[in-house]
């Protein structure tokens, strides 16, 4: 059995109380989940009787979901792409316009679960981190690669971490640096003694995945095309688990409604109630955004 295709893989999908009050699916309706990961949350939308379109990069995240899923027959259906085609991902479908929209920005435990994915410090695996396999770059690449004023700037700039440059001379100098263990031992070496409340390699590993897989440029080219989708009361829900992506959504959301494009169900971040971070500690980060398309006004 390969490595995160056993037990633990189906992770409990967060917020899922609140997903589904924001979507109220139901049969007749059609909803996108452009990050499908292992299906958790799709499963729930099924099981309300709507139809799901399941969008992943990752074609073992995609087998994991159809199989979780085949009892629901043609009302699941999954796609490979990232979401940052989403219009033409639904295009080939010969969708134009959707219900609701979901994207949960989180890691899967599938990713996590892999140790030859390269996504967790806390085992040993190569400098991966590319969710999609066939992506050309991976973090190897960037770490044995990169100056080390550029590694910085992806430190500092996607991790938020305070001694990005400190990081990025001693990733320098130690280089070649080729497994996640290697590369979270130099990055603790770097931080000051007792400076820090969580892995020092936190940062470091988050700033990577993220520059691996442009995932800010992706989210900021999906977001409009969501808007586009939705039907007239169509609703956008936005899962985020960091301060960068969360931003991103609520600058994008509030521009739209000052437009006039949606009326905004979340003027703050929902967050996951305290029942739900002690059932299920990855909730504890997460912060969900919605906004509704307004409908047409009757005539």
């Amino acid at each position: 059995m390969q490595p995160g295709f056993g037990f633990g893989v189906f992770h409990e999908p967060v917020m899922l109380r609140e997903v589904l009050e924001f979507l109220a699916p139901k049969p007749g309706k059609l909803i996108v989940d452009a990050t499908v990961g292992t299906g958790g949350h799709a499963e729930a939308l099924l099981a309300q009787g709507a139809k799901v379109i399941g969008i992943d990069q990752d074609p073992k995240s995609l087998e994991l979901a159809s199989q979780r899923l085949h009892g629901f027959g043609e009302r699941f259906q999954p796609v490979r792409g990232n979401f940052r085609k989403l219009h033409d991902l639904l295009a080939t479908l010969g969708v134009t316009k959707v219900d609701g929209i979901i994207f949960d920005l989180g890691l899967s435990s599938l990713h996590l679960s892999q140790v030859d994915r390269g996504f967790s410090f806390q085992h040993e695996g190569p400098l991966d981190m590319r969710m999609d396999p066939d992506n050309p770059m991976c973090a190897a690449d960037l770490v044995n690669g990169l100056s080390e004023r550029e590694l910085a700037r992806i430190l500092r700039e996607y991790g938020e971490e305070r001694y990005a440059e400190r990081i990025a001379r001693a990733i320098v100098r130690n280089r070649p640096i080729r497994t996640t263990t290697e590369l979270a031992r130099v990055v603790a070496r770097s931080y000051p003694p007792g400076s820090y409340r969580i892995h020092p390699a936190t940062r470091t590993f988050q700033a990577l995945r993220i520059a691996v897989n442009d995932e800010l440029s992706a989210l900021r080219e999906a977001l409009p095309q969501a808007v586009e989708l939705l039907a007239p009361g169509g609703v956008l829900c936005v899962i985020s688990f960091h301060s960068l992506e969360d931003r991103i959504v609520k600058h994008f959301l509030r521009e739209q409604a000052r437009a006039g494009r949606v009326f905004l169900y979340t003027k703050k971040p929902v967050r996951p109630s305290k029942e739900e971070v002690a059932r299920n500690p990855r909730a504890r980060s997460a912060r969900l955004r919605a906004a509704q398309v307004p409908e047409i006004p009757s005539t």
